[in-house]
């Protein structure tokens, strides 16, 4: 009897998906995503209004599931990715925002946000991961095409398929772009967070978090009030290299089986064809 194919969901072993999201300077990628976010006023106002990510209570517990859905998207069957995609469809179909500046009625999972969410996230897991070392700009390009799979789970017909495309649609975005009372609001609490977190995990998020603000591009580092000049690219690149480079010598966090099994294919794939680094990028 055939043996059964393995069920990898999404992504798999030989996916540099896999290859990326199992690196643990990934965590200011998605901290990265987060400052990001926070710059569309509406995709902000509909989050403030009503997310549990703004109660100090209820944060961090909001927190580890939306991490929890990124691994399972990641790493998990392809049954258990749609039954989480579907929980989140659902979810997000019932909650609506409020623009108070046109005083209009928006839903929560509009295409237009759902774009902005998850673009911001797959370029600041691309740009970590290209300026870390993990990838060079060609896995990048894959690292994004592989990415449009993750975007159709939660909705999406279309999204940026390239480091090319992922660019120009940033690009167009900025004009629409601002820092609103809740963007500051959110970004406070990155800084200064409370609640029910681990003590060695609110002394943790504000050194992520700073590490994050100073990998964001240029403009956006000036829409928070913050230099955007060369010198702190180049400086934070370097800082990503060696921090990748460190966090390789600590043993592996407990993390769930489908995770757990991924680490281990990975590595075993990297055993046979040998270490590599990606070059160190010219650019920021």
């Amino acid at each position: 009897m055939a043996e059964k194919p393995q069920d990898y969901g999404l992504f798999g072993p030989d996916s540099v998906t896999w290859r990326v999201h199992i690196e643990p300077v990934l965590w200011i990628g998605g901290f990265r995503a987060l400052l990001l976010q926070s710059l569309h006023p509406r995709v902000m106002r509909g989050t403030y209004q009503n997310s549990a990510l703004f109660d100090p209570r209820k944060a961090w517990s909001r927190f580890q599931r939306t991490v929890e859905f990124v691994g399972v998207r990641t790493f998990g069957s392809t049954d258990a990715v749609e039954v989480a995609a579907a929980r989140v469809r659902k979810l997000h179909s019932s909650l609506r925002g409020h623009d108070p500046e046109t005083g209009a009625t928006f839903r929560i999972d509009e295409p237009s946000g759902l774009l902005w969410v998850h673009s911001t996230e797959i370029d600041s897991y691309a740009e970590i991961a290209r300026r870390a070392g993990i990838l060079d700009d060609q896995e990048v390009d894959r690292y994004i095409a592989e990415s449009v799979r993750a975007a159709h789970v939660v909705g999406l017909l279309a999204a940026p398929s390239s480091r090319r495309e992922m660019q120009a649609y940033l690009e167009r975005m900025r004009p629409e772009l601002g820092l609103t009372d809740e963007a500051r609001r959110a970004v406070g609490n990155l800084f200064a967070p409370k609640g029910e977190a681990p003590t060695v995990t609110k002394l943790a998020i504000p050194a992520i978090a700073s590490v994050a603000l100073a990998t964001l591009p240029r403009w956006a580092r000036r829409m928070y009030g913050l230099p955007g000049v060369p010198t702190t690219d180049l400086g934070v690149t370097v800082a990503l290299r060696t921090l990748r480079v460190a966090t390789h010598l600590l043993p592996d966090v407990p993390a769930p089986p489908e995770i757990e099994r991924a680490r281990r294919l990975v590595r075993e794939k990297r055993d046979v064809s040998g270490p590599r680094r990606a070059p160190l990028p010219t650019g920021g």
